[in-house]
């Protein structure tokens, strides 16, 4: 055994190695089907100058399997941590929803969270400048629940056909492999739309400190659905308990440099030293009548709710009391998607969210295969009774002897009439088309209240951002970010222009 450093002074930012004993014998090592090895470090070779022989059945066992370590990364979502924790209901929600987990004041269900960075690769640092994924996993009695949100209340656009080049635009240039801010200013100064989510981007918002300390959306509005059929339309808000932190754009700047896993390494920090952070729960809550006549569309993901004309009505709290036991197994493994709803809660026809009810769970069958819901980390707590079969690495009896087809004469699982998957009354009807979001002044309305809201060191440090990026584009690009920067306010608009004019 090799001996411990002496006199070596611990990095307090670091996380502690001290919780593995240094006695411990785990044993005698394995292959991969528990074969005992008798050498770890020397092949098998003929003489002590020959070569390897084919029959060294251990070191192609462990180079195969080294050579395919990496699963595919996330085209979006890439790089994030995660912690494991609960979530408990603190106020009385049963009259909206007859799901399980928010049926009684003090019920608790355990959870897994993934935070991320949206748009950039598994290699990027924290700080950077981008919205964060804020990813929950509920482990109910009636299955998993999914609520796959961001730190932002809207998004960048509407229409789930925008998603690839919205995302696309924040990657690399095709030719150069460097990211480019004329692609990026090229695409959202011709969808308008997008300014709402670009200026929450570049405030101090867009390089939160940490994953403690941002607040966590669902975006999208909901529909849920309680005990007698009646539907509410509902927005998710997930406050933070630790107040708001951001980053200046210098600060965000120099951790990318020289602490580029910031976030990941402070929220393990944080729970290791048992300062388990949380986030309260509150939904925004709409009648189907009152969704219908509001002054925005509900459904339009680019628009805020008001917390004026609707407050936020308290629900939970989840707590991150424990640390993966090992990365890849618990948080890259982990697949969220939003089309992993228990009865009680129901997708809104958010045009956005139908394209994300398909996509995130079609990227887990291409990234983990078939069978990744059998993996321990997306395993539900509730037995799975189902007679979808087979596919790459079963986990388990695979259902056993059991009929693997419904209906059969066998005893084999049933469905159940008394689960309330949607509202008894939904219909829908009209003549099929492709039916297009038109640009009004309306989508400039809101932008306009926030840079409005800002305190005016805060409208400096936007006005700073966007100009020193757009600065780096053509100008034809720099006068179409102006004029739509004119259409949300005059003012912030010259301030921009004079600020590039300085650059």
């Amino acid at each position: 055994m090799i001996p411990p450093p002496k006199n070596v002074k611990q990095d307090a930012r670091a996380p502690s190695t001290t919780e593995l004993p240094l006695d411990q014998n785990l044993g005698r090592i394995t292959n991969s089907v528990g074969i005992p090895v008798v050498n770890e470090i020397n092949p098998l070779t003929v003489g002590p100058h020959g070569p390897i022989l084919l029959q060294d059945a251990y070191l192609i066992d462990k180079l195969s399997h080294f050579d395919r370590e990496r699963i595919p990364e996330r085209v979006v979502h890439a790089k994030g941590g995660g912690a494991h924790g609960y979530f408990e209901v603190t106020k009385d929600v049963s009259h909206l929803t007859c799901a399980d987990f928010l049926s009684a004041v003090g019920k608790r269900t355990p959870m897994f969270a993934r935070f991320s960075t949206v748009a950039k690769e598994m290699g990027s640092a924290d700080t950077v400048r981008n919205p964060r994924g804020f990813a929950l996993k509920f482990y109910t009695q009636e299955g998993n629940f999914d609520m796959v949100g961001n730190n932002t209340p809207v998004f960048f656009e509407r229409n789930p056909s925008a998603f690839k080049d919205l995302i696309a635009v924040q990657k690399r240039d095709p030719r150069t492999h460097l990211p480019s801010a004329n692609m990026f200013w090229d695409y959202f100064t011709l969808r308008p739309v997008s300014f709402h989510q670009l200026l929450i981007q570049f405030s101090n918002r867009g390089t939160p400190d940490g994953f403690r300390h941002m607040h966590g959306y669902s975006s999208h509005t909901y529909k849920l659905i309680n005990h007698n059929g009646q539907v509410h339309y509902v927005k998710w808000h997930f406050r933070t308990n630790q107040g708001v932190k951001n980053l200046s754009a210098k600060h965000a700047g120099e951790l990318a440099g020289t602490e580029p896993d910031y976030a990941i390494q402070d929220l393990f920090n944080a729970i290791e030293r048992k300062e388990y952070p949380s986030w309260t729960l509150y939904f925004q809550v709409l009648t189907e009548k009152e969704a219908l006549n509001y002054k925005y569309d509900v459904l339009d993901v680019t628009k805020v709710i008001s917390q004026k004309d609707f407050p936020l009505q308290e629900v939970g709290r989840f707590v991150l009391d424990r640390n993966p036991e090992n990365y890849f197994a618990e948080v890259e493994q982990a697949a969220f998607a939003p089309s992993h709803l228990v009865p009680g809660i129901a997708p809104s026809a958010d045009r956005m969210l139908q394209g994300r009810l398909f996509s995130y769970t079609d990227t887990h069958l291409h990234r983990l295969g078939p069978n990744h819901a059998q993996l321990p980390i997306n395993s539900p707590i509730t037995p799975i009774n189902t007679t979808i079969r087979d596919g790459p690495l079963i986990m388990g009896a695979n259902g056993g002897r059991n009929p693997p087809y419904y209906p059969n004469s066998y005893g084999g699982p049933h469905p159940d009439p008394n689960v309330r998957e949607y509202e008894n009354d939904y219909n829908v009807e009209g003549i099929v088309g492709r039916y297009e979001y038109e640009l009004c002044e309306r989508d400039f309305e809101q932008p306009r209240a926030l840079f409005k809201l800002l305190a005016a060191s805060e409208q400096q440090d936007l006005i700073s951002n966007l100009a020193e990026d757009v600065a780096m584009t053509h100008e034809y690009i720099q006068r179409r970010v102006v004029g739509v920067l004119e259409r949300i306010d005059a003012t912030f608009a010259k301030r921009v222009q004079e600020a590039l004019a300085k650059s």
